[in-house]
């Protein structure tokens, strides 16, 4: 009697905790299974989002900016270039002209059509690009489906530039040098006589034209406070002014120069990735600020001494000048061949869609025929260009004698100090 006693007296704790254990058991394996279910779900991450889903999408959907295929390692010495080519309403046929002038399976390319282009230019340059073999073959062509309005004068344009360097950045750290340039702009010499004339560059230095000398633009361009619609409204707008004007700044030094640029990719992560706050404050405060383009990258590099040290004063551009300047460069036609030709440069702008000047051009210096890529060392095939050879042969021609001679000059007066953020 005594011992069923003292099993009576165990037995109610007993059932207590076995029914615990079974709720504890059971919730474990309901966690167990959702986690299973999300698990064996993630291993199909590379099925399209529309085979997971019953979504559907626009004709122009968004894509994020996924890393580029692995590149070939670049063989020491050979640099590596990631271009921005932008355009605008009615610039399709500039910018497939212009995206061509400048290929090499090197390099990287972003190319952006700003919002105002009507959506069939957009979808034409995405289709385009998608159906180009040599594009898709090598994977180093990239459109940004979900376009950015970019006012001119704006800071949109600035907001668009960095835009484009952090897609370059997520997608490959194998580059050196970050150049923007538009639909307006062409090369005066081939990827080869550029690739070939940097080889022996310091790939830390930025050619970035300058001047602290702003004159006029501190009362027109400085002091004044203007508002870009383009930062909130979704059609296309100027700038207007606000009152009251403002101060010039006393916490750092305002710079100017062009809105053409050749980056290093220090200088590019540096903006970017903002372990230091001045680039982030600065463009802050660009963002009221007319032209900002012409300004904002100037004074950020300028304003941190390691980096004014790597400045060169130059843009690389032929770009012809009233003088004084106007608002505007001249429009480059036939006339000014030769001196674009004379003056070394490794870009001019602007032209017109499809100026005689660009068959000059094409046939005297990138030796491009019938809308195909200019002839380089990595061509094969027939037609030539159609077929990718040989990435690391490099065939420069006389432009890069003519580039390497301006460069050269450019970088000892560099060194020397004289017009490093003066």
């Amino acid at each position: 009697m005594g011992f069923l006693n003292i099993e009576k007296k165990w037995l109610y704790p007993f059932l207590v905790c076995s029914a615990i254990c079974m709720l504890f058991l059971v919730t474990s394996f309901n966690m167990g299974l959702v986690s299973s279910i999300h698990s064996i779900n993630s291993l199909f991450f590379f099925l399209p989002s529309h085979l997971r889903s019953n979504q559907t999408s626009p004709v122009l959907k968004e894509k994020r900016a996924t890393p580029a295929p692995a590149p070939t390692p670049a063989k020491p010495g050979i640099p590596r270039f990631a271009y921005l080519i932008s355009g605008s309403k009615g610039d399709l046929e500039k910018l497939w002209r212009t995206l061509h002038a400048l290929y090499h399976p090197l390099n990287h390319y972003v190319v952006h059509m700003d919002l105002e282009s009507p959506i069939e230019e957009r979808n034409e340059i995405a289709h385009r690009i998608e159906r180009q073999h040599v594009f898709a073959e090598v994977g180093n062509v990239y459109f940004i489906t979900k376009s950015n309005m970019v006012t001119y004068r704006g800071p949109t344009m600035v907001s668009n530039t960095l835009h484009a360097c952090a897609i370059l950045l997520k997608r490959s750290k194998d580059w050196d040098w970050f150049i923007n340039l538009s639909a307006s702009d062409y090369p005066l010499v081939t990827q080869d006589d550029l690739l070939f004339t940097f080889s022996d560059l310091d790939r830390g230095l930025n050619f970035i034209e300058h001047t602290s000398h702003l004159g006029w633009k501190f009362d027109k361009r400085a002091m004044p406070l203007i508002v870009d619609p383009g930062l909130y409204m979704s059609n296309k707008s100027d700038v207007f002014w606000v009152e009251p004007k403002r101060p010039l700044p006393t916490a750092f030094k305002l710079f100017t120069g062009s809105a053409w640029m050749v980056l290093s990719h220090d200088f590019v992560e540096y903006i970017i990735w903002g372990w230091d706050n001045l680039p982030r404050t600065l463009l802050m405060y660009y963002t009221n600020f007319l032209s900002s383009p012409e300004g904002y990258f100037q004074t950020v590099a300028c304003n941190v001494p390691e980096l004014a040290k790597t400045i060169v004063n130059n843009d690389l551009h032929y770009i012809s000048w009233d003088n004084p300047p106007k608002q505007h460069p001249h429009v480059l036609n036939i006339n000014d061949t030769d001196k674009m030709f004379e003056s070394g440069a490794a870009f001019a702008r602007k032209f017109n869609q499809d100026d005689p000047s660009l068959d000059v051009i094409d046939k005297k210096i990138l030796r491009r025929r019938n809308g195909l890529f200019p002839l380089g060392g990595w061509c094969a095939g027939r037609p030539k260009c159609s077929e990718i050879g040989n990435i690391y042969k490099l065939k420069p021609g006389p432009g890069s004698q003519k580039l390497h001679r301006l460069v050269t000059g450019l970088i000892l007066k560099a060194k020397s100090g004289e017009d490093q953020c003066k």
